[in-house]
């Protein structure tokens, strides 16, 4: 058999090198929506990553194919497979030597009557069978053949249980591919003592794979690769014996020193075990696994094949579950994915592999001092910049019309211009710094600027009104028990967001009220959890509220609150909150006298109305009517665009504050308690 040095090329496996790099958008969106819904964003990204894409398969779609895999190899295999393939050589051997007895007439009687009695008198095991005519005369030269057969299909199979490939290798092998395989062997083991002694080198592996390379078809680079290779094979040799039943696996030891006819091949794999064992401790030596009751036999060499495959499979179908310690993507093994399930998996891994290295380090999640993930300030804005494309959308009620040109917080453009000067955020005027660029060279051909910083010109904006924007969120729990709690997250990012990045000069404080109220930040808001806590305190909230007006009086106050259900609790005057459920006249009355003081101070108040219950909606008809409010009643699915496009048509121009007749309607809804103790509420 030639021998050639093994090539150590493999082909491209990396999926379309010319595809664009992953796109977040998709995960950035999904991950943002389970955050916003009370999930880490650790395990948000997790359940992104489990899931996969609108055009990309997910890792819970890989394990599923791994289980599908296993369980085909399972069914399809039984372990008997070269004890029935030497079974079927003996049968055939002692048939055809049979018959050449019964035609061979010149032989001696008493000759062929032992011959006769001794192929009669075959113990029934099928090793001590091959044992007891390892020395007999064949009369027939096709029993002869067949019977060497076996001896050669069991060297084989026993370096194929080691060594991938080389029970086909070996087919027809002359006494000079024996000699080969037994020197390669003596050169491993010797190898194997020098490493385990510490003194081999590299060059030692370089010269025992210009000798034997072509033994070796996966190309190892270095002695740990090939140790790991052989050890793994090795291994599930081990477990494939230890899975057999006792008389199977004594059969196959007795056979095996019939092998090649050659105890020597025994002496060298017993002395590669043991180097391999100790070398490899780590490898599972001592496990086993039932194969399935299938059709096709499996002999020694592909059983240890088959049962590499399911340690491979069991191996990736614990990476891809991801549910130890510290687990990432990188630990998936892209070589074994693309063994058993095809180079197209392994590009799907891979894929989902750059993706969570790009969210982990592109900006999108950090990790805190306290060791957990959270969405970074850049993320928050890519996600607020998706959601207001979606407001914009249903507002403009035309599927992708681009965003409104706004000139921001500079404010309305004049159609004057002047020269920039450092610090302006007005508009360029991009005309006229041209033309000041080619007057300047026409003057000057010795500068070849295309464009000078004294070129510049910006548009001049008039004074645009400021606004104070209040947004007072419902955080009860009926809020989150009745599917509201992510639009309305939603809703808050998207108005954050449109605030941040168009009206930067507008003054925003997001205020969240359960039983009490709690002005937070857009990072706190969304990764908010939702709590037990009864009580809608919208009194806190308004009080907060009108704290922020006050901080910034010459800008226009705009109230937007965002509610399901009518006022359960209020703060006393010590501090402490009150609650009562049904709503008690005393809290009703701490809320609208808060609602009047946003009154006086020129507040355009609009109330969110979520839900369908009609004393919630008689009352907020009632507080809107007493300022001269709004009353919005989204869908879930509109709030966000119901928010935004009120804050647009608020900031604009002021409105004239009125009485309302929110008197007579309380009594009617919480009786006379109210009107005997109007005091509370300073009715005009």
């Amino acid at each position: 058999m030639a021998r050639t040095r093994s090539n150590r090329f493999k082909k491209y496996d990396g999926g379309d090198p010319l595809a664009p790099p992953v796109d977040l958008a998709e995960a950035l969106d999904a991950i943002g929506e389970d955050v916003m819904a009370g999930y880490s964003p650790e395990r948000a990204m997790r359940e992104f990553l489990r899931r996969g894409g609108q055009d990309q398969r997910g890792l819970d779609d890989l394990a599923r194919r791994v289980a599908e895999r296993r369980r085909e190899l399972l069914e399809q295999h039984d372990l008997d497979g070269t004890l029935q393939e030497v079974r079927e050589l003996l049968d055939n051997a002692v048939l055809e030597e049979r018959k050449q007895l019964a035609r061979d007439a010149m032989m001696d009687d008493g000759d062929r009557a032992l011959r006769e009695m001794q192929m009669d008198n075959l113990p029934p095991n099928t090793a001590a069978a091959v044992s007891e005519l390892g020395g007999y005369d064949w009369q027939s030269s096709q029993a002869r053949e067949d019977f060497e057969k076996i001896k050669d299909l069991l060297g084989r199979e026993l370096l194929d249980q080691r060594f991938a490939g080389m029970k086909q290798a070996l087919e027809n092998a002359s006494e000079a591919d024996r000699a080969a395989v037994q020197e390669m062997l003596g050169d491993l083991n010797e190898l194997l003592d020098k490493h385990r002694r510490g003194e081999d080198t590299q060059q030692d592996f370089d010269d025992f794979m210009a000798e034997h390379g072509e033994y070796f078809p996966e190309g190892p680079e270095n002695l740990e690769e090939l140790l790991d290779t052989m050890a793994q094979r090795a291994a599930a040799a081990q477990r494939m014996l230890n899975s057999m039943s006792p008389e199977q696996r004594q059969e196959l030891m007795e056979l095996s020193a019939q092998a090649f006819g050659s105890p020597e091949l025994m002496d060298q794999l017993a002395q590669l075990d043991s180097n391999l064992q100790s070398l490899r401790p780590g490898e599972d030596w001592g496990g086993s696994e039932q194969m399935g009751e299938g059709g096709e036999g499996v002999g020694l060499g592909d059983g240890t094949g088959v049962f590499q495959d399911l340690a491979d499979l069991d191996q990736l179908s614990e990476q891809l579950a991801q549910s130890y310690g510290g687990a990432r993507l990188d630990d998936l093994d892209l070589d074994a994915l693309s063994r058993q399930l095809g180079d197209e998996a392994a590009v799907d891994a891979r894929t989902l592999q750059q993706l969570e290295k790009a969210l982990r380090d592109g900006g999108t999640l950090r990790r805190g001092s306290d060791g957990q993930l959270s969405l970074t300030p850049k993320a928050m804005r890519q996600l607020g910049k998706a959601l207001l494309r979606d407001v914009a959308q249903k507002l403009s009620g035309r599927q992708g019309q681009r965003d409104l040109d706004r000139a921001g917080a500079s404010g309305e453009r004049s159609g004057a211009t002047r020269e920039w000067q450092f610090g302006d955020t007005e508009p360029w005027d991009i005309p006229r710094s041209v033309l000041n660029g080619v007057r300047r060279r026409a003057t000057d051909p010795t500068d070849r600027r295309a464009l000078a910083i004294d070129d510049v010109e910006v548009q001049e904006t008039e004074a645009r009104t400021q606004a104070a924007v209040a947004l007072l969120v419902d955080t009860s729990f009926s809020m989150a028990m009745d599917g509201r709690w992510v639009p309305m997250k939603r809703t808050a990012l998207a108005l954050h967001t449109l605030i941040r990045t168009r009206f930067r000069g507008d003054h925003l404080q997001l205020i969240g009220f359960g039983r009490q109220a709690e002005v937070m930040d857009i990072e706190q808001l969304t990764a908010l959890d939702a709590m037990w806590d009864k009580g809608t305190n919208l009194h806190h909230a308004l009080l907060l509220a009108n704290r922020h007006f006050r901080k910034h009086p010459n800008a226009q106050p705009v109230l937007l609150v965002v509610t399901d259900g009518e006022p359960t609790s209020h703060l006393e005057a010590s501090g402490e909150v009150y609650f009562s459920y049904p709503p008690h006249p005393m809290t009703i009355a701490h809320a609208v006298r808060e609602l009047d003081n946003s009154r006086r101070m020129g507040a355009q108040t609009t109330f969110f109305r979520l839900g369908d219950d009609p004393g919630l909606a008689r009352f907020i008809e009632q507080m809107a009517q007493r300022v001269d409010g709004r009353v919005v009643s989204p869908e879930l699915d509109d709030l966000g665009a119901a928010v935004v496009g009120s804050y647009l048509g608020s900031r604009d121009a002021g409105r004239p504050g009125g009485s309302g007749g929110i008197m007579s309607g309380l009594r009617s809804h919480y009786g006379d308690w109210l009107g005997g103790r109007g005091s509370w509420v300073g009715d005009d």
